[in-house]
């Protein structure tokens, strides 16, 4: 490979390409390699330079449903392999992250990986890299040692872990250089570089709760509907919940009530898309009224209709409807 090959490939290039039409902050992608069918039987060898974002690409996988081990030792490769080929296995897409924490152990990767080609044993490698300066800050901001600094200094882990995996990134199919990458700018170049661009669907929980009983510990947003008038003093009303027609329609008859949740689902559209383009898949919204039975259960079923209508996955959970 060429010099400027090299660097295009680390850029996550093709080799003699120029860089297609991508976002802005975004590098292109590598296009060598093509995306894996859904069907295929996938081995994908994570390593490179530590800090250089292995722990994010491995979260990224295991929320794609990949089967992934974290600190394989190199000899552990083979039995995984043969695991994943056995017909009767649902492992079709296996990575295993290797690196220097294995120890003495890492020096045998280079020959296993050998013997994995000739036993037929087909891999990809990724290799995860950034320029010194960045992976000096990243470990002082998380204020953790390089597993190979000793008694020295953090640049001189970094030095001897290039030397270490000179080898590995000759040999990488896929190099990925993530200096400018942010965690979600990393996690998105993963799933696009695997053919999986379409963000994942965010699930939201509507939560009814009761403020007597305290705000539900995990709420990304919480609403109060304590501004309705409360069906609890209408006696043929008080043994009833929410969930039932006559209270339904008590609530939200009254005045101003469906014209607020019309407008609150209007407000959380642009709230949602953006948690989906930050990678939050899970969002949690709580509606309270003074007890949890009966303004927050409607009020909660109304706007998960209303988001539902707009194609959201959304689910209903109602804290406190059996409580006292």
């Amino acid at each position: 490979m060429t010099s400027a090959g090299a660097d295009a490939v680390a850029r996550g290039l093709p080799e003699d390409q120029g860089p297609p039409t991508v976002p802005e902050g975004i590098p292109a992608l590598d296009e060598s390699t093509p995306p894996p069918e859904v069907d295929r039987r996938e081995l994908l060898i994570i390593t490179g330079m530590s800090g250089a974002g292995r722990t994010r690409v491995a979260n990224t996988l295991e929320d794609m449903d990949w089967f992934v081990v974290d600190n394989l030792p190199p000899r552990m490769l083979e039995p995984l392999a043969r695991m994943m080929s056995a017909s009767d296995s649902g492992v079709k897409r296996l990575a295993a992250v290797v690196d220097v924490r294995s120890g003495e152990f890492f020096a045998e990767l280079v020959n296993i990986l050998d013997e994995l080609r000739r036993h037929g044993t087909d891999y990809r490698i990724l290799f995860l890299e950034a320029d010194d300066a960045e992976l000096v800050r990243r470990y002082e901001q998380v204020r953790r040692a390089h597993p190979l600094q000793g008694d020295g200094r953090i640049l001189d882990g970094i030095a001897r872990e290039r030397e270490l995996l000179a080898e590995l990134r000759r040999r990488a199919d896929t190099i990925i250089d993530t200096t400018s990458f942010s965690p979600y700018d990393l996690a998105r170049h993963i799933r696009q570089r695997l053919g999986e661009d379409a963000a994942q669907p965010v699930q939201i929980t509507l939560v009814s709760f009761g403020f007597k009983h305290g705000l539900p510990l995990d709420a990304d947003h919480v609403v109060d509907v304590r501004f309705l008038s409360n069906p609890y003093w209408v006696t043929e009303l008080r043994h009833l919940s929410g969930k039932d027609e006559a209270v339904n329609r008590y609530v939200l008859d009254q005045p101003g009530a469906e014209e607020f949740v019309d407008n609150y689902v209007k407000t959380l559209l642009p709230a949602i898309a953006g948690y989906e383009r930050e990678l939050k898949h899970y969002v949690t919204i709580a509606v309270g009224c003074t007890g949890g039975r009966h303004r927050s259960v409607a009020i909660s079923e109304a706007i998960a209709e209303g988001l539902r209508s707009n194609g959201l996955r959304v689910r209903t959970l109602h804290r406190d409807v059996g409580r006292e």
